[in-house]
């Protein structure tokens, strides 16, 4: 992760001004065990499926990605030019832990893996995506998840 230290002086003040939003409400919710769990990952890498839209700039929306994609599937389109993708490069787990999710569901640790997985694109102002990350609370309601990965980079 980039520090604002290690930045042009400009940027780093740029984004040293950048408004917080302050979220009114702090949800806690209780739920089954871990071992009941149905999980889904969610990531800010700007993941896409080949041959779909790629993120452009700072899209607001998310992308689906369903579990039964394969790693030469999936492409990144983050825009940073800080982020290394070589990680991700080497080991979609990195930034897209699928692979580990099936494990801990054959193991019994986690009850399921959701059908699909999403990701935004992290470059974007969180405000502005307010309406989609509300679209996509329900479409993990309706796939009956009760656990996210949050997968940011």
């Amino acid at each position: 992760m980039t520090r604002l230290t290690s930045l042009p002086p400009a940027q780093a003040q740029r984004l040293a001004e950048l408004e917080c939003p302050d979220f009114k409400t702090r949800p806690w919710v209780t739920g089954p065990t871990l071992s009941k769990r149905r999980v889904a990952i969610v990531s800010s890498a700007g993941l896409v499926v080949r041959g779909e839209n790629p993120f452009r700039g700072r899209d607001a929306d998310y992308r689906a990605i369903p579990a039964v994609t394969k790693p030469e599937e999936l492409l990144m389109s983050h825009i940073s030019i800080n982020f290394d993708r070589t990680g991700f490069q080497e080991d979609w787990n990195v930034a897209f832990p699928l692979d580990r999710l099936n494990e801990l569901a054959a193991d019994g640790m986690i009850g399921s893996v959701a059908r699909t997985h999403y990701s935004f694109m992290g470059a974007t102002d969180p405000v502005e995506m307010e309406l989609q990350a509300r679209e996509l609370a329900g479409r993990l309601k309706q796939d009956q998840v009760d656990a996210v990965i949050l997968s940011p980079v």
